[in-house]
């Protein structure tokens, strides 16, 4: 199977717990602070994952400038789509309270947001395979156990803004779909890139993703957890990084 095709099923595959994680929202009514704890868990994963699957490694390849020279401007071009987005109703899109329904609507705004939070995750599971090495299991689990708790928590938010079920899972299976073919495209296009590039794409990513954490999933965590946010996202990140030792 062509290596483009194989980062396409394995993005899908992660981003699949998108899906799974509102439909715990529908099957139950999970409790705020459960909610927040999970998406406390899932950032302690996630910033694991960038530190040690994409940082450490793209260092290995390319040294210190691909990572700054990646980093600073994946953060910058995340933080102005996510102020776009924020300005068109897509800032609570992660929140399981009743923010969704003061925006006024911003369903678009919701699907466009959900899809920028995702396809930085997609593509680096195909830059990884690029390498020679194999998918990184410690990064698919570090993206599907962070979708987990966004698919969850945004899916309760909308539930109570009065969207559909249909729209619920119509959106998050569509982003599914998307971070497929995100990771599928970003492989084909850079299967001849040296490890420069790839180092710096990685660095891109890592800089998208944790600027994302600190705007988007952190404040609901926060928000429901209270004091135990920080202990949580420690055992996150300490489950994470032993599946990256493993």
């Amino acid at each position: 199977m062509p290596i483009w095709a194989q980062a396409g099923l394995w993005a899908l595959l992660g981003a699949s717990s998108l899906i799974l994680g509102a439909c715990f929202a529908y099957l139950g009514n999970p409790p705020k602070r459960l909610t927040a704890g999970i998406m406390a868990f899932g950032c302690g994963v996630l910033i694991s994952a960038v530190a040690y699957d994409l940082i450490m490694e793209g260092f290995d390849q390319g040294g210190l400038w691909p990572i700054i020279g990646g980093a600073l401007p994946g953060s910058a071009a995340y933080t102005t789509a996510n102020w776009l987005v924020t300005r068109r109703g897509g800032n609570h899109r992660k929140r399981s309270g009743d923010q969704q329904a003061d925006t006024g609507g911003g369903g678009m705004a919701i699907a466009i947001g959900s899809l920028l939070d995702g396809i930085p995750e997609s593509i680096v599971l195909g830059v990884g395979l690029l390498g020679g090495g194999g998918i990184s299991m410690a990064m698919l689990a570090a993206i599907f156990l962070s979708n987990l708790p966004e698919g969850l928590s945004s899916a309760v938010g909308m539930r109570k803004a009065g969207r559909s079920r249909t729209y619920v899972f119509g959106l998050w299976t569509g982003i599914a779909v998307m971070s497929g073919l995100s990771a599928a495209l970003g492989a084909a296009l850079l299967g001849a890139a040296s490890p420069w590039i790839l180092a710096s794409v990685n660095a891109i990513a890592a800089g998208a993703l944790l600027t994302m954490i600190t705007d988007t999933m952190i404040p609901e965590a926060v928000e429901g957890e209270h004091n135990g946010t920080g202990a949580l996202v420690v055992i996150g990140l300490l489950v994470a990084f032993t599946l990256f030792q493993a």
